[in-house]
């Protein structure tokens, strides 16, 4: 039975696609739950409580790996302290800090910039240019995005209000997306150890940020809602998320990962569906079909002939 798991379990890390496609399904109940809990869970306590609770989580599995891996992570502190900042202490705060200040629907069309970010991202720091295929998927998968958020109703679009949320949820999505993009540059270490020192650091720099917030008096009130929300936010778009998402950018690259943060309106239009009680309509099999499409387009591994030249 023992080696009955672990073949599994070697089976999904080895499997972008699902890992890259799990990661998207935790981040959406994220932004829908992070809009939620907007007004009861201060924003920066919520990230430094999510990220204590993940690093709680793991370090028990990390410990041999940190141990082994430490004379690497002793080699770059600097690297491994700029992916802590941009990947969990700065992303997160700031994306729930515009989550209190906008409404799920534009959470999830901002956050659908992701894959044109991380693609400027990546020719502007490496001179990676996305192929035709790549790009051809993202406007189709964007495409269905809109339908979807849209609902099948282009005129919408004009009914859309933008605020300071907003603009927040647009400069984490951006720092995120160079998180991405230097994913690549990720020391040769475990990816258990890397994650788990990345998150444990930037815990540390979410602290003082932590302790002014509760000085100002934004405390949490716990309650079975909120308890629900915590344990949430560490387990799937902390822990198992970031855990596919790294390893999901290791076996594709960055690029090709970045147009699965579509699915992400899929997947909360499918959570709408079953626990909201919205109807489904045409708007939906059209839009889940385009994203669907897109992503197949763009993920897919390029051929020699239509690779990208170096620079």
């Amino acid at each position: 039975m023992p080696s009955l798991f672990a073949r599994w379990g070697r089976s999904v890390v080895d499997r972008p696609y699902l890992l890259l496609s799990l990661t998207s399904l935790f981040w959406a109940g994220n932004i829908v739950l992070g809009r939620f809990a907007a007004g009861k869970v201060p924003p920066v306590g919520l990230s430094w409580v999510r990220w204590a609770g993940s690093f709680a989580l793991l370090i028990g599995f990390a410990w041999p790996h940190l141990k082994r891996d430490w004379p690497t992570i002793r080699a770059h502190p600097g690297r491994l302290a700029l992916m802590a900042l941009t990947g969990v202490a700065f992303y997160n705060t700031m994306a729930y800090w515009g989550l209190q200040h906008t409404e799920a629907l534009n959470g999830l069309l901002i956050q659908s910039t992701g894959p044109l970010i991380i693609a400027l991202w990546s020719f502007a720091l490496f001179q990676e240019r996305p192929t035709g295929g790549q790009a051809l998927g993202v406007a189709t998968s964007l495409v269905g995005v809109a339908v979807i958020l849209t609902r099948g109703d282009p005129a919408a679009i004009a009914h859309l209000r933008f605020n300071v949320g907003d603009i927040w949820m647009l400069s984490a999505m951006a720092i995120y997306a160079l998180y991405s993009a230097i994913l690549r540059l990720k020391p040769a270490m475990h990816w258990l150890s890397f994650l788990t020192f990345t998150v444990g650091l930037g815990v540390l720099m979410l602290t003082p940020a932590f302790l002014w917030e509760i000085s100002q008096g934004r405390v949490m009130h716990f309650d079975a809602v909120t308890l629900a929300t915590l344990g949430y936010v560490i387990v799937f778009p902390s822990t198992l998320a970031y855990i596919c998402f790294i390893r999901g950018v290791e076996l594709i690259g960055a690029n090709r990962a970045g147009p699965f943060f579509h699915l992400m309106p899929v997947f909360g239009a499918v959570m709408a569906i079953l626990f909201l009680g919205e109807r489904p309509y045409v708007f939906h099999a059209i839009g889940f079909a385009l994203v669907l499409a897109g992503v197949a387009v763009a993920a897919r591994k390029p051929r020699p002939a239509e690779a990208a030249p170096p620079g």
